[in-house]
């Protein structure tokens, strides 16, 4: 069974091992550092079930550690230790998001229950290792962590989702893993493709039809809405579908009732929806393609799966996966990646994401004569060269133009207001916009330069 891990930040490193020590007495894992600092770069490799931090450290303190962690995961649970603190400070604090706000001396039965409401209430499974919800999900990337950890807090409403992601990053995965996660995972799961079908037979399909509603329907139809009674029906490519079904579905989101093709009478219905896309809904409602108050009516939650690009640590753990599943269905004795072959996948733009990889590795393991997959064949299979990693003075390089263009582009080449925004003085500014050869009055709106 796994602990609970707490992630416990001060710069004193005596009260770390004694915070250490109590936690560890009271069934959790401890992790700490020495500053802020420390803990982002600890966050960016592992996900912690609550942080607990001191306010009062050189450099980066606890409140400005706190707004860093929220701004990036905001269902992390943040604790936070001070000697200073008084009752409106702690009023303030909470009204940020902060989970907790205790002043020194804490009373360590009080700390133990706000850590262990904390874990439970964020959504953490290590106390119970009940993990089984996001089988099908294989990561280690700290930020699809954060995602599953706010994903498991909404399964426990029936809030509806907007999983938004793009194509090939798993959204019907982690669609399943909310339904399984959910009060309603004895029921059905049920999803349909709404831009698989075509507009004439979508409504058929879900919500049903009568007998001689239309050619064809020699019989009742429930519809998938029906068929998912009690359970959860996933509306997948929801921005591809129909403007005249968009009306009828917002229908059956405000009303709780279906009515089948050819019926005269509605059935009502009791399912909670979740709806995914890889586009855009906010430029579709602009552009005239969906409505507004639908949008509103599926977007309660928001959930956004990071394109595999973003997520590399986890292309050798899905790339061993999919190598152990492709082997045992063709047959084959393969037994890993040459290196420059593990390390051409883990370079690769993957603009398909998971589902692109899975295809490629197929391809491999189809093709594959040896014991490992050689770096030849995953050439072959991904057919474009893949993304080159680039050098740090290089990445940094790159990130810092592109960093000021955009500012540029922001401000219209003020370079006071870029300055301000970038939280450096006006003649650092003018020097690094020299460094890469970017001329403010290119930005500045027409009606300015003339």
């Amino acid at each position: 069974m796994k602990k609970p891990v707490i992630l416990v930040v001060d710069d004193d490193a005596a009260l770390r091992e004694l915070i250490t020590l109590r936690l560890e007495a009271n069934g959790f894992r401890v992790e700490t550092v020495g500053s802020g600092e420390a803990a982002l770069a600890q966050l960016a490799l592992a996900r912690p079930d609550a942080v607990l931090t001191d306010m009062q450290m050189a450099g980066m303190d606890g409140m400005a550690l706190f707004r860093a962690i929220h701004a990036r995961d905001p269902a992390l649970p943040v604790i936070v230790l001070t000697a200073h603190g008084t009752i409106p400070d702690a009023v303030a604090a909470t009204q940020q998001g902060l989970f907790g706000y205790l002043t020194k001396p804490y009373d360590a039965p009080t700390l133990i229950d706000l850590l262990k409401r904390a874990t439970r209430l964020a959504g953490s499974t290590s106390d119970t290792g009940d993990d089984e919800w996001r089988s099908e999900i294989i990561t280690s990337s700290p930020a699809m962590d954060a995602l599953l950890a706010e994903a498991r807090l909404a399964a426990r409403s029936d809030a509806a989702v907007l999983i938004q992601g793009e194509s090939g990053t798993g959204k019907e995965l982690l669609a399943r893993a909310i339904h399984h996660a959910s009060p309603r995972h004895a029921r059905p799961f049920v999803a349909i493709n709404c831009g698989a079908i075509p507009a004439e037979l979508l409504e058929s399909e879900l919500f049903g039809h009568m007998k001689g509603a239309f050619t064809g329907a020699g019989r009742d139809h429930p519809g998938l809405f029906l068929s998912a009674e009690g359970g959860t029906v996933l509306l997948d490519e929801i921005g591809d579908m129909p403007a005249p079904l968009q009306v009828k579905l917002l229908r059956v989101l405000q009303e709780g009732e279906v009515r089948p093709v050819g019926a005269t009478e509605t059935r009502p219905v009791d399912v909670r929806i979740l709806s995914a896309t890889h586009r855009n809904l906010e430029e579709a409602i602009v552009a005239g393609e969906f409505r507004e108050d639908l949008y509103y009516r599926l977007n309660v939650v928001t959930l956004t799966l990071p394109p595999l690009r973003e997520r590399r640590e986890d292309i050798p753990l899905l790339a061993g996966h999919f190598l152990s599943v492709l082997t045992e269905k063709y047959g084959r004795r393969i037994h890993g990646f040459a290196p420059d072959a593990l390390e051409m996948l883990a370079a690769a733009d993957w603009p398909g994401n998971i589902r692109q990889l899975h295809n490629v590795l197929e391809q491999c393991v189809a093709l594959c004569t040896t014991a490992t997959i050689p770096v030849s064949l995953v050439a072959r299979a991904l057919r474009d060269k893949p993304a080159e990693i680039l050098p740090l003075a290089e990445a940094r390089n790159a990130f810092e133009r592109d960093y000021l263009i955009t500012l540029l582009k922001l401000t219209h080449g003020q370079v006071s207001e870029v300055a301000r925004l970038a939280g450096r003085n006006r003649t650092e500014v003018y020097r690094l916009l020299q460094r890469h050869g970017l001329t403010p009055t290119l930005f500045k709106d027409r009606d300015d330069a003339t």
